[in-house]
């Protein structure tokens, strides 16, 4: 009973952004929860280990300062995050584009899924062991750079490249041009359809982004000054929950599916 009770009435509770079936405003929606969500475990890990893991720009600029410098370790570890970084955008293209050959409705949820589990697991094994071990601090670097990639590259994949979560250098050069179109004076003289007019929804949109970054960014910073690695565990939950939706609808698709075959066999079998 309580089985079917979570998978017939808990989804109608639960964020449906996750699915196929998009707009605009669910791509929004999910796109400020993941940089909230950017923000926060880009801030707590730097707490946690002292490496911004979202900031590839910044990693290559560190290793091309330490490849002069000769510290060769430091050199390695910053091509090994960019690397971490890259393979977490092509899980999350494999486990998408797998999910879209199986028809699942759940296909966007499956990264989201698997960052869910990483995040927990990072915080878990924070919280238990505490980084004692020489190689804490460059496997939590690499994870967390993975976990960047796998959902950056998500939000980008659903909407078709129009936001990113973790790349905020891109959000701030959006809005310095369409700032400079909002203030932008257009003449008598010059043709309406030549006119400069700024695109103010998608100067809301990345403005919105920024600030859910910055907040994710501020609550990831206190929450691990407050209560360590175990800030990780609700913003696991609230991932699981973002993906939950578009998967029990599938669950329930091919258990009905599965129940129609079977029928079908029972009925063949008749005498």
């Amino acid at each position: 009973m309580g089985a079917f009770f979570a998978v017939s009435v808990m989804p109608i509770f639960l964020p449906r952004w996750a699915g196929t079936q998009r707009t605009p405003q669910h791509d929004a929606r999910l796109g400020l929860n993941l940089a909230f969500m950017a923000g926060a475990i880009n801030a707590g890990g730097f707490m946690a280990i002292g490496y911004y893991t979202s900031h590839m720009t910044g990693v290559i600029s560190a290793v091309a300062d330490d490849l002069i410098l000769g510290q060769l370790a430091l050199v390695s570890a910053g091509l090994m995050m960019v690397v971490a970084f890259l393979l977490g955008a092509m899980c999350t293209a494999i486990l998408v584009n797998m999910g879209r050959r199986q028809r699942l409705h759940g296909r966007y949820s499956i990264p989201l899924l698997l960052e869910a589990s990483l995040l927990a697991l990072f915080g878990l094994i924070g919280h238990k062991w505490a980084f004692d071990t020489p190689m804490a601090v460059p496997m939590t670097a690499l994870l967390l750079s993975f976990m960047m990639g796998l959902q950056n590259a998500l939000i980008t994949k659903i909407s078709n490249s129009v936001i990113r979560t973790t790349h905020v250098t891109g959000l701030v050069t959006d809005m310095g041009i369409e700032l400079g179109k909002l203030i932008y004076i257009n003449t008598a003289t010059h043709p309406r359809a030549k006119r400069v007019r700024a695109n103010r929804g998608r100067l809301k949109l990345h403005a919105s982004l920024l600030a859910a970054f910055l907040g994710g960014g501020i609550l990831g910073a206190w929450g691990f000054q407050r209560f360590g690695f175990l800030t990780a565990l609700p913003l696991a939950l609230w991932l699981l929950l973002l993906a939950l939706r578009p998967l029990f609808f599938d669950f329930r698709v091919r258990r009905n599916l599965r129940r129609w075959q079977r029928r079908r066999s029972q009925i063949r079998l008749r005498p």
